[in-house]
């Protein structure tokens, strides 16, 4: 008997240690005056959260949340997904600030990643819960970094699908030198060839590599005219090695010729898309491929080239994102939401949003655009929507943004995960 009694808590110890880790399940109600739930606006709904998850979403009496649900009023509020910004680039910031060159060149990795830790902040605290980071701009594989340290909690930020160093064909990207025998630090990772782009996508998939970026073109033609870069082969060896494990393609074009060669290798999203055209708008929508405009990073660069928007005539990128847009979504192309956020200040991602709805697209519209279109171009198949089982990340805005569009930039709640960050 002496023996059990010395033993016996010692048997119970495991039991009760499992115990006091197991905590009560955590309940959060949300009571806005509307939910935008990624597809339409519903007056009057309720959502209520368990732990990371939306366990139910609708009218108040349809909720059963126990006593012990923590309450959130938010009254004249709109509820709704945690946005996705479609284009980012954390390890940048404003090109009036530093022109990107010296960015890439002047600026230590440390200083960069300092920089990316902040707009991180910056973009969740904005209401974009996920980011499509397009490559981090000659800071390697910082990106995955960056993910991580969000992924553990160690600092604050939205969820990351990185693309890490982005893929250029060689002498097309810069910076450049003057000084031939100079080697400078590359904003992108170079190759040629099919094996040498296969190799380069493979590669960087194994350094973390959520999606491929490539290049299409670029400002390599005579007197630094944009032409394109790959080929049509290489591209479709690129597309169909990054897709068979999974990944999707994203395409930086500013070329008629480059998006032709895009969309014959059958990538996810062309960025930009400033060569567009009635013709390969029809093509894109056919094959699927989406589109994401960045009519904020235009703005902004012919803003930061003295363009007084309002006061001088629209200076000719500026005529031709309007043009573009307009086709695109006359051809029915599906538009995803993406600023290209780092040529313009982080966490003011919602300026593209506003952009959209003012170059012609529905506000309801901009808002699926931002939310489950987003989720669903980028495959991410638990967020974009605020129903039974999708992750908790839900944002509030002051106001009805399906009225006023610009209500997105009046966030007075986000919640990423199941956790209220402001």
């Amino acid at each position: 008997m002496r023996i059990l009694r010395l033993f016996l808590p010692l048997l119970l110890f495991p039991c009760c240690h499992l115990l006091a880790q197991q905590s009560p399940d955590n309940y959060i109600l949300l009571k806005p005056d509307r939910v935008f739930d990624g597809q339409q606006m519903h007056p009057g709904w309720w959502v209520l959260v368990k732990d990371n998850q939306i366990e139910t979403a609708g009218e108040p009496q349809t909720i059963k949340a126990p006593s012990s649900a923590k309450i959130i009023d938010l009254k004249g509020m709109t509820l709704m997904p945690g946005m996705i910004e479609g284009h980012s680039h954390l390890f940048l910031h404003p090109y009036n600030e530093t022109p990107w060159n010296d960015q890439v060149l002047t600026e230590s990795r440390a200083e960069r990643t300092a920089r990316a830790v902040v707009h991180a902040k910056e973009t969740l605290l904005a209401g974009f819960t996920t980011v499509r980071d397009l490559g981090t701009e000659g800071a390697a594989y910082d990106d995955v970094g960056l993910k991580t340290a969000i992924n553990k909690g160690i600092i604050p930020g939205p969820r990351m699908m990185v693309a890490t160093r982005a893929i250029v064909a060689t002498g097309s990207y810069g910076p450049k030198s003057e000084v031939s025998e100079n080697n400078p630090v590359k904003g992108g990772e170079e190759a040629d060839g099919i094996d040498g782009i296969t190799h380069v996508v493979r590669s960087q998939i194994g350094h973390g590599a959520d999606v491929v970026k490539i290049y299409v073109d670029y400002r390599w033609g005579l007197n630094d005219v944009a032409a394109p870069t790959f080929t049509e082969d290489e591209l479709k060896v690129a597309v169909q090695v990054a897709k068979s494990s999974g990944r999707i393609v994203a395409v930086h074009s500013a070329t008629e010729e480059g998006m032709r060669r895009a969309i014959a290798a059958g990538v996810t999203t062309i960025e930009h898309g400033d060569g567009g055209t009635p013709e390969l708008f029809k093509l894109m929508k056919e094959k699927g491929i989406a589109l994401c405009p960045t009519i904020a990073a235009t703005e902004a660069i012919a803003g930061y080239h003295g363009w007084r928007k309002g006061i001088d005539p629209d200076p000719d990128g500026v005529k031709q994102k309007h043009y573009i847009f307009t086709e695109a979504i006359k051809a029915g192309v599906t538009i995803c939401m993406g600023g290209d956020v780092g040529v313009f200040p982080h966490g003011d991602n919602s300026r593209e949003m506003v952009l959209m709805a003012e170059y012609g697209m529905k506000p309801i519209d901009v808002l699926r655009s931002a939310t489950s279109v987003n989720a669903r171009v980028f495959g991410l198949n638990t967020l974009g929507h605020v129903s039974a089982g999708y992750l908790a990340d839900l944002v509030a805005v002051e106001g009805d943004p399906a009225e006023d569009i610009k209500a997105v930039k009046q966030v007075s709640m986000v919640m990423k995960d199941g956790v209220v960050y402001k």
